[in-house]
């Protein structure tokens, strides 16, 4: 990996098309803008249309020639997820990014009854990748990128308790859904290659990178001094989102990267140039990945192609 990577090094992207969940903020804005910079069509996938809609005008006059646009989809409501996938307009699929999610919430559960982190960045995500998947097989190199997080580490998932229905803790509700994306991404990798697809299936992770993820929990509960600790930190420690889309920039568009690898920065994982990311060992279990998926497509109701049912 080329020491000091930056988004000037991305590569042409002219005539791809790209889809960003939870583009209208943060790193996900940065990654759409950067896409359209170099090229590519991009579809800002995000649950707010005024906030959608006012990121795609912010891109274009920082990008004129920019090919931006608005999609609803509210990666918490299965309902929303289909109707994004059926009228998804284009042939073909080159990239997908699954950015978008939440952060140390409050308990709540989205409009499926599932619990809000795990149902948002885990499952909503899983049924997202399966309904375009035919798309992105039948585009020439093609990736799936997961955006992941180094808090991943706190906790592995509990297949006994996937909602968090028995005990609730905020902080091990969201490592568990980032552990999820990691072994997804696992699983995605190993199917896709077993159905003979070149389709790259890779993750990353921005880091502690200066959005407003950090700050939505503190807000809903109106926990001030929370709050000010949590944007002090963004101030004083953390990098800019512009940095902090640079791992998953690189998933998406560097020459050579693996499939299921894991993406992030280069400085003690928070902060600088893109590198090889480590990662907890249990996102790497056959067993958790397959269990997992087959978990996924029980709840969310999504079954992938036949080729990557094995």
């Amino acid at each position: 990996m080329t020491t000091g990577w930056k988004a000037s090094d991305i590569p042409d992207q002219s005539g791809r098309t790209a889809v960003v969940t939870g583009a209208n903020s943060g790193i996900g804005l940065v990654t759409a803008r950067e896409l359209a910079r170099r090229g590519a069509r991009v579809v800002l996938a995000c649950r707010s249309e005024a906030r959608g809609k006012e990121a795609v005008a912010r891109i274009v006059r920082e990008v004129p020639d920019a090919a931006a646009e608005f999609a609803p989809l509210d990666l918490g409501d299965l309902g929303s997820v289909r109707e994004f996938a059926s009228s998804y307009p284009y042939d073909r699929l080159d990239l997908l990014v699954n950015n978008a999610g939440v952060m140390a919430l409050p308990y709540g559960k989205t409009a499926d009854g599932f619990e809000t982190q795990f149902g948002v960045n885990h499952l909503g995500h899983f049924a997202l990748t399966g309904l375009l998947l035919p798309k992105l097989l039948r585009t020439p190199d093609a990736r799936v990128v997961t955006v992941s997080s180094g808090l991943h580490a706190l906790a592995n998932i509990d297949m006994g308790d996937l909602n968090s229905e028995r005990v609730y803790r905020r902080w091990i509700a969201y490592a568990r859904s980032k552990s999820a994306n990691l072994l997804f991404t696992h699983e995605l990798a190993r199917r896709l290659a077993a159905a003979g697809s070149d389709v790259v299936a890779a993750a990353a992770h921005p880091g502690y990178a200066a959005t407003n993820l950090q700050t939505a929990g503190v807000k809903m509960e109106g926990r001030k001094g929370a709050q000010r600790l949590v944007e002090f930190g963004n101030r004083i420690i953390a990098q800019p989102a512009e940095s902090g889309a640079l791992p998953t920039l690189y998933a998406a568009t560097a020459p050579g990267v693996r499939p299921d690898s894991f993406t992030g920065p280069r400085i003690q994982g928070l902060r600088g140039a893109p590198t090889r990311s480590w990662r907890a060992k249990w996102t790497l279990n056959d067993i958790a990945s397959e269990r997992l998926w087959v978990a996924s497509e029980q709840l969310t109701g999504v079954s992938y192609p036949g080729s990557l049912n094995s």
